[in-house]
């Protein structure tokens, strides 16, 4: 796989000590006043409450705090990841097997939570459930409260690799604000082409930020390196979803990965498609992966030379569709499993 790391402290310790990590916070913070925290840059008040695309104002949404075990073996590891699931997103896929969380605004509004409380959680999945790291998923429009909530967390004695786990429609300016406090970048790289994630996604312009973002993260953290017990210590994994008819592009977006990121770069490739959501509505994404589609990827990845990473089996969609209807309180050790 990668090289290995011997133990040593997160990053945002020290940005702690010095106070970088509390002036990144509040300047954060203030962007929050003409938003321009994800590539949409809506430019309103979520300081006063105004609400946009992305139906999020000041606080942020966390729909579900729980030990996880269906990441990445590296991630997820024997004792899970402490994966705090934030509600509401910056895409509109149609897709989206969380859909119940990232698209249902109304309900997120009941999840809202304080940087305080979220910063307890952290203290909670490390401390109480004994959890890997601490995983934000679909972060990209909540870059200042997780900042904030880290500040808060360090003086009570967080000490977990930080991951950061997005949908890859993110702000490269937001990105460069997380140098040295996010320790795994975990982003997905979906299309290959800005007419299916304007179609599928409302993310018009989702390539070009992709891949910004993606070259940002490998900037910050290099490739994927583990500590001595195999577990992700640091570094960059880029999940790839295989969609049916080729609608991912997925020759085009693992050709730049090995091209232009890196040719050790760690990539996740993911069969787990199901028809969810809206997409039965659809005629190309109506339907599963055939396994002549999944084949001619798993193909290009041995063409290409793609030695780190993992390969999902075909039967991986019908083990990943959560459900967040039944979801216990935050504090309880609820678990995600792979099936």
């Amino acid at each position: 796989m990668s090289n290995k790391l011997s133990s040593s402290e997160p990053g945002y310790i020290a940005l702690y000590q010095s106070g970088e990590l509390e002036r990144r916070a509040k300047a954060l913070e203030a962007r929050l006043a003409c938003c321009d925290i994800c590539p949409r840059e809506c430019g309103i008040n979520r300081l006063e409450g105004e609400r946009k695309f992305c139906h999020t104002a000041y606080l942020a949404p966390v729909s579900s705090v729980c030990t996880h075990h269906g990441e990445e073996p590296v991630i997820s590891g024997s004792r899970g990841s402490g994966t705090i699931f934030f509600g509401n997103c910056n895409m509109r896929c149609l897709y989206c097997q969380n859909h119940q969380i990232s698209q249902n605004s109304t309900e997120q509004k009941a999840t809202e939570t304080d940087s305080t409380s979220l910063a307890e959680r952290m203290l909670f999945l490390q401390d109480e459930l004994d959890c890997h790291n601490i995983n934000f998923v679909s972060p990209s429009h909540l870059i200042p409260q997780l900042v904030r909530a880290v500040l808060e967390a360090v003086p009570l004695g967080l000490r977990l690799p930080l991951v950061y786990n997005s949908g890859g429609y993110d702000s490269v300016k937001s990105l460069r604000e997380l140098d040295g406090i996010i320790d795994i970048y975990l982003p997905d790289l979906r299309y290959g082409d800005d007419k299916w994630s304007r179609k599928f996604s409302r993310a018009p312009d989702y390539v070009s930020r992709a891949r910004a973002g993606i070259l940002e993260m490998q900037r910050q953290v290099g490739d994927l390196v583990l500590d001595e017990n195999g577990l992700a210590k640091r570094g960059l994994i880029v999940r790839h979803l295989i969609l049916p008819n080729r609608l991912a592009g997925s020759a085009e977006s693992l050709g730049w990965l090995v091209r232009e990121v890196s040719p050790e770069v760690t990539v996740s490739i993911m069969s787990q498609y199901f028809p969810g959501h809206r997409a039965f509505r659809v005629p190309l994404l109506s339907r599963r992966l055939l396994e002549s589609e999944y084949e001619e990827v798993v193909e290009m990845v041995e063409k290409l030379g793609v030695e780190n990473g993992w390969l999902q089996g075909m039967e991986s969609a019908d083990n990943y569709r959560p459900d967040f209807r039944n979801e216990e309180d935050p504090f309880d050790s609820a678990t995600i499993s792979s099936g």
